[in-house]
Parts: structure tokens; sequence; C-alpha cells
């Protein structure tokens, strides 16, 4: 085979390629046309947070990077009251999301590329419970606009678009139709992880705003929908999902008295009308709901004269209520938790898993129930069950594996819906209401919702919906045209709002022509926002920066199987100002400058400089020359939040 004739040469005949200085190559090849500029993007803590808390922000506040404002008496605020304050301004209720939230936040964090996650969900537990002891209120009610709002339902939901609503200058009014507000994070979270004194708290702030509340109020009963439309504004619709649960869809279940719903067994019991469960429960389901019904039960125990009335079913269902004098005699409880699935695809948090086996509740996985066995019409005595073999990816049921596992009581938190007697006209036919992406109802003008009711999930998630429905109906109270979700929809930092804050906002703009803008008054310089279209990703931060630094960990009381019954203290104790402050310093600040000065450092023209002490703040730490800039890259390259990109002159 013939070679191929070579028809390119990058060197004729006698030509000197030697022409050029050395230095000179070196020099022309480390430079670019492109020039550094500020890029504020997302970080992915925020971005997987529901409720699209300024995390980054208030992390840097703790830590110390991003300095307080001071008050009205030019005092400065406290790195500590700041913190709540930017906190709050997407979630009304850290010292609540600071105990039970199972943190997405930290799956996505950055710093897992390093080594381990922030601790988010500690530091904000500090937030939170530095501001009840300091008695913190929240931001106040916006100016009055006449117009009004209806909330239904007094849980996360209703509590947080009060909220939002009263900031924006809208009277609120939430019906409950139990005697207290809180919804799930009362009546479905047990008191030992949502402490009653902190729950009354944060919700008491939201209440000193303005917000008008009615108790032992049903609708459909009390007053009907059709009234609140007439009275009202606008109405939003929070009840949650405690509808009583899904029933479980086996044969046998629908019988048996003593098979209730895992919603129910624990409304029962934050209520405080259940004082003992079973000597055997059997607990089915995977998610938190089913490990706080384990939980409970092991603490409560059961009794060993067992009369009619004093059947956990029969308090779950209302017939009858647990005499206080009876808790003196209980023992303890067998609890076993069965889910279809393997445990390891257990959609209940790390933390609750590993706190329930250390009870003592057994957990099973791949066990899928069939049939519930009566041995009275009325009365079960054991559930049966198959095994699943999930190998193949989809669930099979291996054959000949079924089997009885003996009971006294079988609790199903297996799914949720909403009690929407009086409400019928939103059932979409699921028990839960359907709601577009701005939670607005779509069959008619004027009904907003959001929350469990919605689709069941966490708390956060609640909070998040609640916010963007109080934006929505606050557009349509106004008449104000309602603009496209942005992409990433979060709470974001404002460079804006921060230089308005600290005395550097722009002067006004004359909107006229004008030239050598570069260096006007009235715009922000050298800076683009692209959080709400962007995540910073870890591969456009410099990992290099940060050294191995082991995660805080809060402090646990470490029950135990032999010490569970009655304990009702809580699980987790919060982290000090000082272990807050060290744990928030691990923060990678991702799509945000933190200060570290690698790129004035490693700039080697000198023409990334610092701003001024008297013109600096966040966000606004340095400035490039461009005069001086040759486009080497090196800035972006050592930048360890992925702050600077080399996008100027393209």
């Amino acid at each position: 085979m013939k070679d191929e004739e070579h028809t390119f040469r990058r060197y004729e005949d006698g030509e000197d390629y030697n022409d050029w200085d050395l230095e000179e190559k070196i020099f022309i090849g480390d430079t670019t046309y492109k020039c550094p500029t500020y890029v504020h993007r997302t970080p992915p803590c925020q971005g997987s947070c529901p409720a699209g808390e300024d995390i980054r922000g208030w992390l840097n506040i703790v830590r110390g990077i991003e300095k307080p404002p001071v008050d009205s008496d030019g005092n400065a605020i406290s790195w500590a009251d700041y913190a709540f304050e930017r906190s709050t301004n997407a979630n009304p209720f850290p010292a609540i999301m600071g105990r039970v939230c199972p943190a997405p936040c930290e799956d996505g964090c950055n710093r897992n590329e390093v080594e381990d996650h922030v601790g988010i969900n500690a530091v904000e537990h500090f937030i939170g419970d530095h501001a009840l002891k300091n008695n913190l209120k929240l931001r106040e009610a916006g100016a009055d606009t006449g117009k009004t709002v209806a909330l239904i339902g007094g849980g996360i939901a209703s509590l947080t678009a009060a909220y939002q609503l009263r900031r924006k200058g809208h009277a609120c009014t939430i019906f409950e139709g139990h005697s207290k507000l809180g919804g799930m994070m009362r009546y479905g979270i047990p008191g030992y992880r949502t402490p009653r004194d902190v729950l009354d708290g944060e919700i008491q702030r939201i209440l000193d705003m303005g917000v008008t509340v009615k108790t032992n109020t049903k609708i459909g009963v009390d007053i009907s929908m059709e009234e609140l439309e007439r009275d009202f504004d606008a109405v939003f619709v929070g009840i949650g999902a405690q509808g009583g649960g899904s029933p479980l869809p086996v044969p046998g279940a629908a019988e048996a008295n003593n098979c209730i719903s895992g919603i129910s067994f624990l409304e029962a019991f934050n209520d405080g009308r259940l004082k003992h469960s079973a000597k055997k429960v059997l607990v089915i389901g995977g998610g938190d709901t089913a490990m706080d019904v384990a939980a409970v039960a092991r603490r409560l125990g059961h009794i060993t004269q067992v009369h009619e009335k004093d059947r956990p079913e029969n308090v779950v269902l209302g017939h009858t209520v647990h005499d206080v004098a009876s808790v003196a005699k209980r023992q303890g409880a067998d609890v076993t938790v069965v889910y279809r699935r393997p445990i390891d695809k257990m959609p209940a948090t790390e933390m609750e898993v590993r706190h329930v086996r250390a009870e003592g509740v057994e957990i099973v996985g791949s066990l899928v129930p069939v049939g519930v066995v009566l041995d009275a019409p009325d009365r079960a005595r054991a559930l049966r069950v198959a095994k699943a073999d999930w190998s193949s990816g989809k669930m099979e049921i291996i054959e000949g594996s079924e089997h009885d596992i003996e009971c006294d009581l079988i609790v199903a938190a297996i799914g949720q819906v909403g009690d929407l007697k009086g409400l019928e006209e939103l059932d979409n036919g699921w028990g839960l209401v359907n709601a577009d992406e701005h939670y607005r109802w779509p069959d008619r003008e004027g009904i907003f919702v959001a929350g469990d009711v919605v689709k069941p999930h966490l708390l956060t998630t609640a909070v998040g919906q609640a916010s963007t429905a109080a934006d929505a109906i606050d557009h349509y109270l106004m008449g104000i045209p309602q603009e496209k979700l942005a992409k990433v929809n979060v709470h974001r930092f404002s460079l804006l709002e921060k230089l308005r804050e600290t005395g550097h906002a722009p002067t006004e703009y004359d909107h006229v022509q004008d030239f050598g803008t570069d260096k006007a008054e009235y715009a922000i310089h050298n800076y683009e926002d692209r959080s709400a279209t962007q995540i910073v990703p870890s591969d456009e931060l410099y990992l290099g920066h940060w050294p191995h630094e082991d995660r805080f960990n809060r402090s646990e009381n470490h029950i135990g199987s032999t010490n569970v019954l009655g304990h009702f203290d809580e699980r987790i104790f919060g982290p000090s100002a000082e272990e807050a402050r060290k744990e928030a310093d691990r923060c990678m600040s991702c799509g945000m400058c933190f200060e570290c000065d690698n790129c004035v450092i490693y700039c080697p023209q000198d023409a990334v400089f610092k701003v001024k002490r008297a013109d600096s703040t966040t966000g606004r730490y340095v400035d490039t020359d461009y005069g001086k800039c040759i486009g080497c890259h090196i800035c972006a390259d050592v930048c360890p939040s992925g702050y600077i990109k080399m996008g100027l002159g393209e």
C-alpha cells in the first residue's frame, strides 16, 4: 500500500523556526482574549432544598463572611440574629426544620466531593433555637392592601402562606378543625421530634404578624366553601393529608378493626388519647411515618389486662380514651416493620432507621402483605406475607414463601389522603387536590392549594409550595400578570439589595444613551447574576483549596432498647454557637465569593485587586483591571467557589 502524500508543511526548507524568543512564545501561549467576570450562581444545596432557602447565605453569615448591617440606632446586628433573618426569608420554621427535615440539601452539597457534606441541619438547628431563646421576631407585616385571604387548615403550608402574605400586606384568617395549629407537625410527628414548646414558639411568631385564627372550625360543617369564596378575596387550601391514610389493600384488612392507619395512630397519640398500644405491633411501610409509628409503639408499650375499651384501635377510632392510671401498668411491646422493598430502598431517613433499630424495632425488607388472617369476624390475629425477589429490578413473589406473622395490632403507614369532607368539589378522585406550577387550583380562579394535599412529601416541600402559592395569590389580588417560574425557583441572594443595605446602592439612571459606562455609578459592573438559571457544579470549583475536615455531628440521646418504654425526651441536641460557626466554616460558598484572596495572590499581572474597604461588601470583594489582564485563566482556576468565569470578551 502506497504511503499517503503529505500536503502540509509547517516550515519550508531553510526556514528558521526559532525566530521568536522563547519567553515571548510562552507569554502568547498564556494569553487569551477572554477576561474574568464574576458570576453568581445557585449552590446545589439550595437547588436541592424544596423550600429554596438561601443556605449559602446564612452559612456565610454564621461563619462571619457576610457581615450584618446596623440597626436604626446604628448598632450592629449580631451574626446569629442576622442569620435568623436571612434563613426565615424562605422558611419561618428553622428550629423545627433543624430537627426533623431529612436535609436533601446535604445530599446535594458539593463538599461531598471533598470528604463529607456540611452539617446544614445542625447549623439551622442552632439558628432556630437561638431565635426562640432570644425571642426574635419575624419581619413586620407589609402595608395593608385591603385584600383578604382565607386559609383552610392550620398546618405548615397555611402557616407559611400566611407568613408570606402578611409580608405583602394581605389580611389572613386561618380556619383549623383541631383545637391547636400545627397540622402534621403537631398531630403527625411525635413531640420528642417536634417539641411542643419549640413548635408553639415558631407558630406564635407568625400569629404576631397579625394573623387571625379560628380553631375548632371545620369547612363544610361550621362554615362552607361558598361562604369563604364570598367573604374573602382568595382562598388557600392547606389541609394536609391527614384523612386517615390509605387502607391496606389486601383481603381481610377492611374487616379487621385492629388494622388501622399510621396517620390515625399518630394523631391519637399526639392529641393525648392513646396511652398504650399492643403487645405485638406490626407496622407496614418504609417511610418516616412508619418509623414514627414504630418508635411510638415501643415507647407506649402495652398492658396485660386489656378490656375492650382499652384496645388501641378503639382509641384510634375515637370510641374511647385511655385512662392515665393504666400507664403505670404497661410493659414493653414487640414492634416489627415490614417493607415490600429491600431495606436499603426504604424512603425513611437514615437517622430515623438507625434510631428505631437501636430502640428495639425489627425491620424486615422484601416482604409483601397478601392477606389479613382473622380469628373473629372483626379482628386480625396475623398478617400473611410473601417474600419478594427484587434481583431483576422489579418485584417477583417467591412461590411457596407465604407465611403468617402473628400480631395484636396492624398499622398501615403506606399512603396518605386529604380529609376533603366539605371540599368534595376539589377532590381529584385520589383524595388529593390538583394544582398548576403556581399552586393555583386549575378549575376556578381565586383558589390556591399547596402542601401534602397536593402530594404528600416533606414539611420543607410544603413550605416551598406555600411560598410559591403566596406569590401567586399576591399577583392575583393585585391584578399583576403571573410570570413563568424561574428555572431555579429559589429565594436568591440579591447583590442590589445587599448594596442598598450597606449604603452602596447605585445612583439613579436617567435612561439616556451614554458612553464610558464602565465607570458609571448607576450600574453594577463586572457582575452577572445567573442564579435563576444555573446551579454551580463541583467540577467548576477548585476543590484542592479545601483540606480534609470532619463534619460536626450533633450529640444524641442514645435511649437503647431497654430504656425506651415511656421515654419521650428529645433524641438529638443542637450545637453551641462555637460548634455552629466551625461547621459553617466548612461551607465552600459555591457560586459566591467568600473572600479567600486566591485570585489576588495568584494573578501574575496584579490585575485582580481588592475593592476598597469602604466600598466592599458580599459579592463585591474583588475586581479586575482589564488594562492589565492578559486572560491567563489563573484566577478562575484557583477560585474555590466557582465565582469567577472566563467569559468577558466573548
